[in-house]
């Protein structure tokens, strides 16, 4: 019988980033759960995500601005800290506006079909 390998999510974290880092942790018939970590304070306007999957997000460590819809229509800003979770549905323009300073925000997300 095969050992069973134990992962954790806090493991290998960097202290400082530029970036966003995505580590994939399991993936697998049309699922991906993925581990983000968001540098701490004001994200540079960039580019939005538009995928062809949905996403439900959840905060785990830090907290996070996001802003949800635009082009066309109106953007919602929605606060986000540890434990809060949403749902955004394929398609569904997001970014991440902001975090909160001093310290990476870990994100644990799930993309599915």
């Amino acid at each position: 019988m095969p050992e069973t390998a134990v992962e954790n999510l806090f493991r290998d974290l960097p202290p400082r980033l530029a970036e966003e880092l995505f580590t994939t942790l399991a993936a697998g018939d049309g699922a991906r759960i993925e581990r983000i970590l968001s540098p701490p304070g004001q994200i540079e306007p960039g580019s939005w995500y538009d995928q062809e999957w949905d996403e439900w997000v959840m905060v785990v460590r830090g907290g996070a601005t996001l802003e949800i819809g635009g082009a066309p229509g109106p953007v919602e800003l929605v606060e986000l800290g540890p434990g809060d979770h949403v749902v955004l549905p394929a398609h569904q323009r997001h970014r991440v506006a902001s975090t909160i300073p001093g310290e990476p925000t870990l994100w644990l997300a799930v993309h599915f079909r």
